[in-house]
């Protein structure tokens, strides 16, 4: 295998075509002569523009390249754990070979002046498409407003600097990714700005049947990551919320091995905020998951995510 062509599919934007070379770069490292060849597509998440609930939705950004994996044209597939759909299984046919070691979880604010979220004064236009974000803002920040805009990183730096936008609000980890941690004025605290699921976790999704292909990339999993992401995961599917529901959390496997699942559900004006937070030492991760959620089904979550409208 070591010789074999691995055929990688991925979106094509900037920043997915970066996350690819970090894993042709961590692949030749563990099997020095590897071949590995780009297969980039376009999916409907990145040519629409509009709300993405009126699209395909939460699985807006995946369904492309699991089309391509599945009909043969790809072998191994890169994606954000944030953007695969928890609430239903992966495509038939299809598993998850490796999580990477996860990169930064946390949100950064982008400010051409340089000032810090407490610092923006009243009516500072945030840039920002994301239900999670416009949620927590208006609950800490209601003095802020949330304008929508999409787009890949770039193009919407493209559009702050063409004065859509006062400030942004971006990825930590995919700013890093495309090289553009300049324009940091302020990383955000977890505790601020709460992360999506599966925050900063590169997943290698291949076909079953390829098993020689899943050992050999295999190695390229972090253990905690991997523990971390499918509490996250198993998290989402019992909450069963939908792509306009904000919702955020964010497990942590500590060093001596207890995991932590912090997570919330927000109305979209902010006004409802319900938490939980579990430990589950060494228990199952998928366990420890099902427990925060049944947490915020008992507090209502249930009630909350259906009455938003999607």
């Amino acid at each position: 295998m070591a010789t074999a062509l691995i055929r990688i599919v991925s979106r094509d934007s900037p920043m997915a075509l970066a996350q690819v070379e970090r894993v042709r770069a961590e692949l030749g490292a563990l099997h020095p002569g590897i071949r590995t060849e780009v297969v980039p597509v376009k999916t409907t998440g990145d040519t629409w523009m509009g709300d993405l609930s009126a699209v395909e939705g939460k699985g807006a950004f995946t369904k492309e390249v699991d089309q391509a994996l599945l009909a043969g044209e790809a072998d191994l597939a890169v994606h954000c754990v944030k953007d695969i759909p928890a609430d239903r299984p992966l495509p038939a046919g299809t598993t998850f070979a490796a999580f990477l070691r996860r990169d930064d979880i946390r949100d950064a604010l982008i400010h051409p002046a340089g000032l810090r979220l407490g610092e923006l004064p009243p009516g500072t236009r945030v840039g920002t498409s994301s239900v999670r974000r416009s949620a927590q803002l208006a609950a800490s920040h209601p003095h802020l407003v949330c304008v929508p805009m999409r787009g890949n990183a770039n193009r919407r730096l493209e559009k702050l600097a063409a004065g859509e936008a006062d400030a942004l609000l971006l990825a930590a980890s995919g700013l890093e990714r495309i090289g553009r941690t300049d324009v940091i004025t302020e990383v955000l605290s977890t505790d601020v700005m709460c992360p999506p699921i599966g925050a900063g976790v590169l997943a290698l999704q291949c076909r079953e049947g390829d098993t020689g292909l899943i050992d050999l990339v295999s190695g390229l999993g972090d253990p905690a990551t991997h523990r971390e992401t499918t509490a996250e995961r198993m998290f989402l599917h019992v909450l069963q919320g939908h792509c306009n529901s904000p919702i955020a959390g964010y497990a942590q496997a500590e060093g001596g091995g207890e995991l932590s699942l912090r997570a919330k559900v927000f109305t979209p004006d902010g006004k409802t905020v319900l938490n939980a937070h579990e430990w589950a030492g060494r228990l199952d991760p998928a366990t420890l998951g099902t427990s925060v959620a049944v947490a915020l089904l008992r507090q209502g979550a249930r009630e909350l995510i259906d009455g938003i409208a999607h």
